[in-house]
């Protein structure tokens, strides 16, 4: 995996139907039992609410759960997944926390209001993309120099660092899939004389 799609930081979202409150907060996560800590926070941030449905989705043994924490099947649970595999996200948990209006909303009424909220919530959250990044350092002459700027630019290099020496080191980040891109034009800019060492790689957005 390359990329993958997922929320910025953590946010919450209210909505209300019919005096019943649904909270819905969402968390960016990275394993099971990040995602299972969170809920147990959130429960214990809404003790007295009758109910506490989540969903998660995780690049970890592509793992996907959710719950309707005792609402009518199908009413609840899967529709917050759905919110968070229709946005394309991973890593990602929601729970939405409903507090009883005393009016019933039907098997419909629960399924808008449980998508409303989770997607109040994905939104607030902000959707990110984070693709694979190459740390990468090389030198080029004072003269090269100034020739290679807009080839970086144009391919998205961020400079992390530019040292001054008797040549002129540049430390960066690129995407992977952009490295190949990148040593081909240095080479031809440089006559040859310019070479990528690839650092490590992480993701980043």
């Amino acid at each position: 995996m390359e990329s993958y799609i997922t929320i910025k930081e953590r946010a919450s979202f209210e909505y209300e139907d019919r005096k019943s409150v649904f909270i819905a907060d969402a968390m960016p996560v990275s394993t099971e039992a990040d995602a299972l800590s969170f809920l147990e926070y959130v429960k214990k941030k809404y003790p007295d609410a009758r109910h506490h449905v989540y969903a998660y989705v995780l690049r970890e043994n592509s793992i996907m759960r959710f719950s309707d924490d005792h609402e009518p099947q199908g009413t609840a649970g899967m529709p917050v997944l759905d919110v968070i595999r229709k946005n394309g996200c991973t890593d990602t948990v929601i729970v939405v926390t409903r507090y009883f209006g005393g009016t019933l909303l039907g098997t419909g009424g629960l399924v808008r209001a449980y998508t409303s909220a989770a997607i109040g919530a994905l939104n607030a959250a902000g959707i990110i993309k984070y693709d694979i990044y190459c740390d990468v350092e090389f030198s080029v002459s004072y003269s090269d120099h100034g020739k290679i700027n807009s080839t970086l630019f144009s391919l998205g290099f961020r400079t992390d660092d530019t040292i001054f020496g008797a040549d002129v080191k540049i430390v960066g980040r690129i995407e992977k899939s952009k490295v190949d891109i990148l040593q081909n034009s240095l080479t031809e800019i440089t006559s040859g004389r310019c070479k990528i060492e690839i650092l490590g790689e992480k993701f980043d957005f």
